[in-house]
C-alpha cells in the first residue's frame, strides 16, 4: 500500500510489537467441535512460533504424519495467538495431551469432534493491539477511530503478506529463473503475494478516487461476513443504502484464470492496472489460479480504545477472515515495528 488513506492519514506515530503480548489474536471459528469423533481439537496458545511449526510439533507429540494435523488459518509468529488445531486419531484413545505444552506453546483445552478443521474455514479474528511510544494529535486520532468504527477501513493486504522478497521470487518463478524449484509451501507464498500486490494496486486507485466504499458502474458486490458475490442490478434502488450500511461491499480482483465478472469502468480500471504487471498476471494464470473477488472494504467490529498511559494506546476489534489488523492501524497512525 502507498501513502493513500481513506480517512485523512495517520494522526501521529507509535511502535507496535514491542513484545509478543502487545499483539494478541484469538481465532473465532464460528462453529464448535461436536464432542466425540475421530478428531482431537486442541485450543492452543502460542508465542514466538508460526502456525505451521506448531502443527509439526503437535504431529510429533501425537506420533502422526503432519498431514493429520489441521488448522484454519495462519497466525503471526511475533504475537500471542490462540487458535484451534485438529489431529486425526481414528480408533485411538485420547493421548496424554497435557504433556504437549512446551516453550512458547500451551494447550488450553482439548475436545473430540467428528470433523476436522479445514483451512480457510473461520469466521473472524479478535485482536488486541498495544501501541507504545505514542505521539499523536489526539483530536485527529479520535476522528480516525470513530470513522473506522462507523464506516470501516480499506481491506488491503498487510506488508507481512509480501515477506520482503516474495514478489521478486514470484517474478523469477514465472520467468523460470529460480535455481531451485521452491517447495509447494513457498510457491504458495509467492503466488499469494502476487495476487495481493495486484489487489492492493486496484484498492489504492479506488481509495484515491473515493470509490473504495461505494458501488460504481460495473462493480461486483460481496455480502458482508461471507464469500458470496453477486452482480447487482444497475437500477437496484436499495444498493447504495445497503453499501452505506455495510451490508455489502464493492470488490477487487484476485487475479487468475477465467472471466472476470466486472464490467464498465471497473473492468477498464482493472485491465489497465493488470497491464502494468502483465508478468504476474500471466504467471498466476500459468499456475492455474482461478479469478476470485475480495471485498475492498472491511468492517471493523466492536472497536474499542483506551489510553492506559499518555504514550500508550490499546485497541480491541474484530475482523473477518483474511483481513489484516495492520491495515486498520495504518489508517490511524504511522507505526514502527519494534525489533
Amino acid at each position: 500500500m502507498t501513502s493513500v488513506f481513506a480517512w485523512g492519514g495517520p494522526a501521529g506515530g507509535g511502535t507496535i510489537r514491542s513484545r509478543p503480548e502487545d499483539f494478541e489474536v484469538e481465532e473465532i471459528l464460528g462453529h464448535e467441535p461436536t464432542g466425540d469423533g475421530e478428531h482431537l481439537w486442541l485450543w492452543v496458545e502460542k508465542r514466538g512460533h508460526n502456525t505451521v511449526d506448531v502443527a509439526s510439533s503437535l504431529a510429533r507429540a501425537a506420533g502422526v504424519h503432519p498431514r493429520q494435523v489441521s488448522f484454519a488459518g495462519l497466525k503471526d509468529r511475533n504475537a500471542v495467538t490462540r487458535q484451534y488445531y485438529s489431529i486425526h486419531l481414528p480408533g485411538q484413545d485420547d493421548p496424554d495431551w497435557t504433556a504437549w505444552s512446551g516453550s512458547g506453546i500451551r494447550i488450553l483445552n482439548a475436545v473430540r469432534s467428528s470433523r476436522k478443521i479445514r483451512r480457510g474455514r473461520l469466521k473472524a479474528n479478535r485482536f488486541r493491539l498495544i501501541v507504545r511510544d505514542l505521539a499523536v494529535d489526539h483530536d485527529k486520532l479520535q476522528q480516525r477511530l470513530v470513522s473506522v468504527r462507523e464506516h470501516g477501513a480499506p481491506n488491503g493486504f498487510g506488508e507481512q503478506r509480501f515477506g520482503g522478497n516474495n514478489i521478486a521470487r514470484a517474478r523469477a518463478l514465472f520467468a523460470g529463473q529460480l535455481r531451485r524449484k521452491p517447495s509447494r509451501h513457498k510457491r504458495g507464498f509467492y503466488l499469494s503475494a502476487s495476487r495481493s500486490l495486484l489487489f492492493n494496486r486496484v484498492l489504492v486507485h479506488r481509495i484515491a478516487d473515493g470509490s473504495w466504499n461505494r458501488m460504481i458502474e460495473g462493480d461486483v458486490a460481496q455480502l458482508d461476513g461471507s464469500h458470496s458475490i453477486f452482480v447487482p442490478e444497475p437500477d437496484d434502488p436499495d444498493l447504495s443504502g445497503r453499501c452505506e450500511e455495510m451490508d455489502l461491499h464493492p470488490t477487487g480482483p484476485l487475479a487468475g484464470c477465467g472471466e472476470s465478472p466486472v464490467s464498465g469502468e471497473v473492468a477498464v480500471l482493472e485491465r489497465e492496472i493488470f497491464s502494468h504487471e502483465a508478468d504476474l498476471v500471466r504467471g498466476l494464470e500459468q499456475f492455474g489460479l482461478r479469478h476470485e473477488r475480495r471485498a475492498l472494504r472491511m468492517a471493523v467490529r466492536d472497536l474499542e480504545w483506551q489510553q492506559p498511559e499518555p504514550d500508550t494506546l490499546r485497541l480491541d476489534f474484530t475482523l473477518g477472515q483474511g483481513s489484516y489488523a495492520t491495515s486498520v492501524l495504518r489508517e490511524l497512525i504511522e507505526y514502527d515495528i519494534s525489533t
